[in-house]
């Protein structure tokens, strides 16, 4: 199989911003995201995954997505940025990835 270059952009950030964040995901053109759970430590303190956190809305998120161009990836991580992280924590960074099935991105 063909291995293409595509770039990833992970956003982890509040679970009660996701919606918001994954229409500005598809107002940008991606054709979808993966969510998971996420905790760990930052600048914030320590945010925890388990099921004792008594405020779902109040864990973490990370979301991946997936595009076919640097430049889609670079705007989705600018604008989310630029938006949500002077009022919500979060981070965003891109990463080099190839894929094998372009048309799905």
């Amino acid at each position: 199989m063909n291995h293409h270059k595509a770039s990833k952009v992970v956003i982890i950030t509040e679970k009660i911003i996701l919606e918001k964040v994954a229409t500005l995901i598809e107002r940008a053109g991606a054709r979808g995201y993966t969510v998971t759970p996420a905790g760990g430590k930052g600048s914030r303190g320590v945010r925890s995954t388990s099921r004792a956190n008594v405020i779902d809305e109040l864990s973490n998120v990370k979301i991946e997505v997936i595009t076919g161009s640097k430049d889609a990836a670079n705007r989705i991580a600018d604008e989310v940025a630029e938006t949500f992280f002077e009022n919500y924590s979060g981070i965003t960074y891109l990463e080099e990835v190839e894929i094998l099935r372009p048309h799905k991105f």
